[in-house]
Order: structure tokens, then C-alpha cells, then sequence
């Protein structure tokens, strides 16, 4: 045992974006990716090549879910694995099984489809927003990494007692899909608003600079911060009747942005 070991696979860990306790569900994930850690440093792989390795290792066993169900024979086929052919090799030959274009482009976003807030997959979906420094959904300055680290609330785009008056079930408003990282003061401000309502006030706010939902007051600002938290193109017209394909547009985006988070570890 030797705790700088620790405290620097920590340090892997962290600069993939889980900054706090609460985004990992998979101990076997984390066990693991600490086993290939010291394992590679016993074999005397560049630093580098750990850091990178570890990183993707971590982040592609959760979206796999490899080490969820016997986890035991997966470990152990692992660690034959990567004794006789090294990390690196093992990585991308799961990466090609598991992680193809039909993994990103439908077995994630279907893989997203669910209620869960504590899903794996929305948990990587913010590790990606904190890798990103991106700005927490409407805010000027205050980013996710802030919002998750001083325990900010997770809010619906579509607001839950909007889709609630329209007889929506919990399973359907309570959709990771919806979901954004938003300061409460917000979003209190938004209420029960319709997304064709607040959004198309955000986007005359930030032409005309008076201030309803936020700090920001630049188009430019506005779209990027759009684009940060996968909002489709058009929810300034969206109402009821449009709150399935929203879902279904958003999971793609969220998806795509995973997979550009990925190759970036």
C-alpha cells in the first residue's frame, strides 16, 4: 500500500471530471481502474500513458457497465488480460467491441431513457461538463464543477409542474434528458414557464441586455451556453406536444458530447 499511489490515481480520477463521491456509483469500476493504475506503474509505463489509460479505462467501465454484473470473471480475465498484452492493447480492443458509431449513435441514447438522476450515464454526461469548464445552464461565471461541488440542484428544462398539469407521470418528467445543472435562483425565476416562453424571453434578453433569467446578455454567449448543455435547436418553439422529440433530440446531443468527452481523455 502506498498512499502517493493513491493520492495520484486519485488525482486521474478527479482530472476526468468526478470531482466528487456522489458521480460514481461503480466501486468495481473505481477498484479496477486503481488495479490497472498499479499495474502499469509496475510495469514501467510513462506517466502519461498511465494517466491516459486510467482515464479512459474508468469513464469506458461505467458506460459499459463492465464490471456490473460478475464482476469477478471480468476482473480476472482483465488482469490475464493486461499482464500479457498490456493495458493499452486490452483498452482498444474494447473500445472496438463495445465502444463502436452503433454504441454512440443508439445504444447510448437508448441507454439514456430513464429517470434515474443517479444513471451512470448522467453522471458521465457531467464528468464531461466538468472536464469542459463549462458554465452551469444559464449562468455567466458559475460553472458545474461549482454547482456539483457546493451541491447545486439539478432542474428540468421543461419545468416538472409544466408537464405535471398536463398529466405527465413522474417516470416521464423526472427523464435524465431533461435535466440541466442550473443555479435554484434561476430557476426559481423561470417557474412553471412553458420552454417556448423563457426561452424565447432568454433569447430577446440576450439582444436586448435586460436581464430576466441569468447573467448572460450576449447572443454569441447565450448559443455557446446552449450548445454546453446539448438544448436542440428550436426549443424556443416547443410546447407540450413536442416534449418527446425534445427528449429524443436531447439524448442524441448528450450522447455526442460523451463520445467527444471521451476522445479527449
Amino acid at each position: 500500500m502506498s498512499e502517493t499511489n493513491f493520492k495520484r490515481f486519485l488525482m486521474i480520477i478527479r482530472s476526468s471530471g468526478f470531482i466528487d463521491k456522489s458521480m460514481i456509483r461503480s466501486q468495481n469500476a473505481l477498484n479496477f481502474a486503481y488495479a490497472v493504475y498499479l499495474t502499469m506503474r509496475n510495469q514501467q509505463e510513462k506517466p502519461e500513458v498511465i494517466e491516459h489509460c486510467v482515464r479512459r479505462w474508468f469513464v469506458m467501465s461505467i458506460l459499459t457497465g463492465r464490471y456490473s454484473a460478475s464482476p469477478e470473471s471480468a476482473m480476472n480475465f482483465d488482469i490475464r488480460q493486461i499482464n500479457e498484452h498490456g493495458a493499452m492493447k486490452l483498452l482498444a480492443e474494447i473500445e472496438e467491441a463495445e465502444l463502436s458509431d452503433a454504441f454512440w449513435n443508439s445504444g447510448l441514447p437508448q441507454a439514456m431513457n430513464t429517470s434515474v438522476a443517479s444513471s451512470p450515464y448522467f453522471n458521465v454526461y457531467l464528468a464531461a461538463q466538468v472536464h469542459g469548464n463549462d458554465k452551469g445552464f444559464l449562468s455567466r461565471d458559475i460553472t458545474v464543477r461549482d454547482l456539483i461541488t457546493h451541491r447545486g440542484d439539478v432542474h428540468h428544462l421543461f419545468p416538472k409542474n409544466y408537464l405535471k398539469g398536463f398529466g405527465l407521470s413522474r417516470g416521464r418528467y423526472n427523464q435524465i434528458a431533461n435535466y440541466v445543472m442550473m443555479q435554484s435562483e434561476i430557476n426559481i425565476a423561470i417557474g412553471d414557464r412553458a420552454p417556448s416562453d423563457y426561452f424565447t424571453a432568454l433569447l430577446e434578453q440576450s439582444l436586448e441586455g435586460h436581464l430576466l433569467y441569468g447573467g448572460i446578455t450576449s447572443l454569441e454567449e447565450m448559443k455557446n451556453n446552449f450548445l454546453a448543455h446539448c438544448i436542440p435547436e428550436g426549443i424556443e418553439n416547443m410546447e407540450i406536444g413536442d416534449y418527446d422529440e425534445f427528449l429524443q433530440a436531447r439524448r442524441q446531443l448528450m450522447a455526442e458530447k460523451i463520445r467527444q468527452y471521451y476522445q479527449k481523455l
